[in-house]
């Protein structure tokens, strides 16, 4: 068997602060998602004032980056890019604003935001992974 890095609490800990920080110091409302590798929620958070929407958006952004093991916005190309039978892949968001946590080049984990603009979602998601070093 091959030994397999893992996200820590601590680790989802870390990153949840660094992208609430990113998000507060801009003034912007979002919801934060973090889940595993198999797109298994390991914290969420919505901050005050996040529309009710955003809670399945970050959630479903985080899944997509997990499933597809790179950033949710290489799906939205996809589509922009003309292949629209994509829209018939079940369960995904596919909207930038989702990135994957890799670790050694391998995902273990990602983040979800969503509540302004999908490139700033992205900011803010890169942000908190960035706190794991």
């Amino acid at each position: 068997m091959l030994p397999r890095k893992m996200l820590t609490l601590q680790d989802v800990q870390a990153i949840a602060a660094a992208a609430q920080a990113e998000a507060e110091s801009n003034g912007w409302k979002v919801s934060i998602a973090i889940c595993d590798d198999g797109g298994h929620l390991l914290h969420f958070q919505r901050l005050d004032g996040a529309p009710l929407t955003t809670i399945a958006i970050s959630q479903g952004k985080a899944r997509t980056s997990a499933f597809g093991r790179r950033p949710s916005k290489a799906f939205e190309d996809i589509i922009a890019n003309g292949r629209h039978a994509f829209l018939s892949v079940p369960d995904l968001v596919l909207l930038e604003g989702g990135e994957p946590i890799l670790a050694d080049g391998i995902c273990i984990g990602a983040v979800g935001v969503s509540g302004v603009t999908s490139a700033q979602d992205a900011q803010i998601a890169r942000a908190g992974i960035a706190a794991l070093g």
